[in-house]
């Protein structure tokens, strides 16, 4: 009798467990009911995520729910202070006139207006025009060096095949000696954490369109023609100096005001389906439900919160930054450096004290490095940053890392057949009902605030109204900024 007993027991105790796995993705309804409900659920912070957030209030969702594990608002547009300084993470310009401003007006008395140059370290080791200057590397080249420049690019004109990856798009435009002098090729490999042979075309003509603007014919001609309007000048802006919080708060406060609700701090642990709606699990906290889920995250982490396997990864970037600060001759004028150059995997450094002055007599800047198989930590990557300056006579005094962050996942990296693989990826969550857009929600390089804007009100179907003075013209300038060599994050 009492072997029976336990039978009965361990029997129950088998169908609960393979009803709770069939059931792994649905949860009871009892949870359901005691969720909070909402119209919508943003998961991300970010650009995307508010403009998200902005978009539905305005098309009549009541009540939406914005959701991100970091404990501040703006994604990725992260600060870091000490000692008296602020850093950030990349290097973020923005403009008196971006979309973002419409959505929230509120941001522009909190930017403080500067006035950035751009330069950039050569193989020859000299500071130079970025991102290509035409006596250092053409002139520069001498009469030799100008006729192969010259053979170069009429060869890859002459003999165009069909470009099948960012190298290939930038040969055939520049020419293959060219590329290799001006260092815009070790630059690539930097910027994508990969050969640029094996970046897919698609982000390198999204990324690397001012190579086709300032060397095709049409390109220039309309460039002459853009700076004859004085409509299409703007004021370059960078974030209060106290960092991004002061920034962000009030376009937080104004959503809250019209509807939203931030749960700051709050990782998700799965997302579900419960009939028509979607049931959003944090790791801790109440459970939240809603007809519409938007998704800002990394695709693959989405698709595992959702339960679906990603049958092929999508490579990200992960980005190391470096904090100094220094007293002494830093060899250059400009606010914004490139490494074009040979060596090193630092990228492009920032001198936020050319914007917001000196602290105690000292600058400050970051410079920002990609990840790769040998540089792998803040302590790795700042012994090859002060080993790379010293060889090329800058900052001559005295440099003091100030401290370091490392991101992941930073922004995508399109290796061949990435876009197509993202795609699929996406569908999938949309089939499950999820939309996913965005830098990350997209796998799609987003250079700036202001293409992050344009890209979210694309994916809602919303547009700002134009200008009543001039519709035309506003749209026009907006597509040229598009087209601008990406100096900004």
């Amino acid at each position: 009798m009492y072997v029976i007993f336990i039978e009965s027991i361990v029997s129950l105790l088998a169908n609960y467990e393979g009803e709770s796995m069939l059931d792994s993705y649905k949860l009871q309804p009892e949870t359901a009911s005691e969720a909070d409900v909402y119209d919508a659920i943003i998961l991300g912070a970010g650009i995307t995520g508010l403009v998200a957030a902005s978009v539905l209030l305005r098309q009549n969702s009541a009540r939406i729910a914005i959701i991100d594990e970091y404990q501040h608002i703006g994604g990725n547009h992260i600060d870091w202070s000490a000692n008296g300084f602020t850093f950030d993470i990349g290097s973020l310009i923005f403009q008196d006139d971006s979309p973002l401003l419409k959505h929230f007006p509120e941001l522009l008395e909190h930017y403080v207006h500067i006035h950035p140059t751009w330069g950039r370290l050569n193989p020859q080791r000299q500071i130079t025009r970025y991102p290509i200057s035409i006596v250092d590397d053409i002139l520069g080249a001498g009469p030799v060096g100008i006729c192969r420049i010259a053979l170069s690019i009429i060869h890859a004109r002459i003999w165009r095949r069909r470009l099948r990856n960012a190298k290939d798009f930038a040969r055939f435009w520049i020419g293959g000696y060219l590329l290799k002098r001006s260092g815009l090729e070790n630059y690539m490999a930097r910027f994508y954490g990969v050969p640029p042979e094996h970046i897919d075309l698609e982000l390198a003509e999204k990324r690397m369109m001012w190579i086709k603007e300032h060397s095709s014919l049409r390109g220039l001609l309309r460039k002459m023609r853009q700076r004859k309007l004085p409509h299409l000048k703007n004021k370059q802006l960078a974030r209060p100096k106290e960092g991004y919080a002061v920034l962000y708060e009030p376009a937080k406060k104004g959503l809250i005001e019209n509807g939203g609700t931030f749960r700051l701090g709050t990782p998700i642990s799965k997302v579900a389906k419960d009939d028509e709606q979607f049931i959003v699990t944090p790791a801790q906290g109440k459970t939240i439900a809603a007809a519409r889920v938007i998704s800002t995250m990394p695709i693959n982490i989405m698709l595992r919160l959702c339960g679906l396997e990603q049958e092929k990864s999508l490579e990200t970037i992960t980005l190391i930054s470096l904090y100094f600060s220094f007293s002494g001759d830093r060899g250059f004028t400009q606010s914004i450096l490139y490494n074009f150059s040979y060596e090193a995997a630092w990228k492009r450094l920032t001198i936020y004290s050319d914007f917001y002055g000196r602290n105690e007599g000292r600058e400050y800047f970051a410079v920002e490095v990609v990840s790769n198989d040998t540089i792998t930590s803040i302590e790795l990557a700042e012994a090859e940053f002060r080993a790379h300056v010293a060889s090329n006579a800058i900052f001559n005094g005295d440099l003091k890392l100030e401290g370091g962050q490392v991101l992941k996942n930073a922004y995508p990296i399109y290796t061949h057949g990435a876009p197509a693989e993202a795609a699929r990826q996406i569908d999938r969550l949309r089939q499950f009902g999820i939309e996913s857009f965005g830098r990350h929600g997209a796998f799609n390089y987003q250079p700036t605030a202001r293409v992050s804007t344009l890209e979210a009100e694309r994916a809602l179907g919303y547009r700002h109204p134009e200008p009543a003075d001039n519709p035309d013209r506003r749209e026009r300038h907006d597509k040229r900024l598009e087209l601008i060599p990406c100096k900004s994050g």
